[in-house]
């Protein structure tokens, strides 16, 4: 059966294909001495954001007042995750914590790097398309940090940092 775009972001399987196939996709660029995975998983990340924002947004703008709603939108409709979501103005940190990562749902022994490295990359774009397109003032803008934990690692939870930036400010 082929999917339009549009057809394939509606069903549940895409991710289960994604997961499975990042885990081969790994071990395969181990295996030919790629070592820069997380740069390409945050590429793939980015990439995604810019073709699923062709077809969905959650929202016309984004400020610090309405960002947690965003990003959890975001987590709910492209992942249906569940994510608790931490706002740190002093370090201008936004920690998520997903303990459903639909990227990192089991343990790899053999892999080191997390699957929601794409979703570092993907979080990201999609923020910072939402703002380019936006008129409102003080536009939010994030930049991917770490995943600082992840299931694929044996942690209980995945746990994603990106740091935010105010369009306007310095």
């Amino acid at each position: 059966m082929n999917y339009s775009r549009n057809e394939l972001i509606k069903t549940e399987a895409t991710m289960n294909q994604m997961r499975n196939s990042l885990y081969i996709l790994v071990r395969f660029m181990e295996k030919n001495g790629i070592k820069n995975s997380t740069e390409i998983f945050r590429r793939m990340g980015r990439s995604i954001a810019r073709t699923y924002f062709n077809y969905w947004k959650p929202t016309d703008f984004i400020k610090i007042s309405n960002l947690k709603d965003v990003i959890t939108t975001i987590y709910k409709n492209v992942l249906n995750s569940t994510i608790s979501i931490e706002i740190n103005d002093t370090e201008k940190l936004v920690i998520v914590r997903d303990y459903k990562c639909a990227l990192c749902k089991y343990q790899y022994d053999d892999v080191e790097i997390a699957g929601c490295e794409i979703l570092l990359g993907m979080i990201s774009e999609f923020i910072s398309l939402i703002s380019k397109e936006s008129t409102e003032p003080n536009s939010i803008f994030l930049d991917p940090i770490e995943v600082k934990e992840s299931r694929a690692n044996g942690n209980k939870s995945c746990l994603q940092l990106y740091r935010y930036k105010i369009s306007g400010e310095a």
